[in-house]
């Protein structure tokens, strides 16, 4: 059963959309090569709000969420900078770092991010608990073929991953829409309410993805307080 085990978890896993509604990715160690591939049929996004939930005791940078196109690698990035305490927000290969932010360690925290076009605003919500707005690039869509990755950094178009910008740690609940969320429905989604809306690029009741590498899908674990 444990040599199975390992030969699913090492082995290339493709799949048709699934509903992982109670489920995590889970990665298990530090590598270049474990990864996520999500699939979507967008290929022309003029705004983005990201939102998943994340729980690492990694003490130096990594990704959390990779986007790329043949344009730009880090088309969006959500990206945790251990410099003060910082979490970068890349759209349209430039970035912005929001410092202070009260990202907790061996704890479940709720990330969204979101960014539009038309404004060039980002802005990134850390457990319900909103940073400021500031500008990082307008005027250009985010425009495919798009690769999303979780777990590696993509520094090229699907590929060129850094072993220390690997994420280690489990991942749940993983949502995009092509617009700005609302205020309202970043907090619906913190606080997993009723009435969270999920995501019409990303739905994590409905995903499409493939696995490479040493990546478990486990049932979630919440702590209780």
């Amino acid at each position: 059963m444990a040599l199975l085990l390992l030969l699913v978890l090492l082995t290339v896993c493709s799949a048709y959309p699934q509903d992982l509604s109670g489920k995590m990715f889970t990665f298990p160690q530090e590598t270049n090569t474990a990864q996520v591939r999500l699939t979507t049929s967008r290929q022309d996004l003029r705004a983005v709000t990201v939102c998943l939930r994340s729980f690492t005791e990694l003490r130096r940078d990594h990704s959390l969420f990779s986007l790329a196109t043949p344009s730009a690698a880090n088309d969006f990035l959500i990206f945790k900078t251990i410099a003060d305490d910082g979490i970068q927000i890349w759209a349209r290969n430039n970035h912005r770092t929001f410092g202070g932010q009260n990202y907790k360690f061996n704890a479940w925290l709720s990330i969204c991010s979101t960014w539009d076009a038309a404004s060039g605003l980002v802005q990134v919500w850390i457990d319900g608990k909103p940073s400021s707005r500031m500008f990082v690039s307008s005027g250009s869509n985010i425009n495919g073929p798009i690769i999303i990755v979780l777990g590696q950094e993509q520094d090229s178009h699907g590929g060129a991953f850094d072993i220390k910008q690997s994420f280690v740690g489990m991942m749940s609940d993983v949502h995009m829409w092509d617009y700005v969320l609302s205020p309202h429905e970043i907090q619906n989604y913190a606080h997993r309410f009723v009435g969270f809306t999920p995501g019409n690029v990303l739905n994590w009741r409905e995903l499409a993805f493939q696995t490479t590498g040493r990546v478990l899908i486990e049932d979630e674990q919440w702590s209780i307080t």
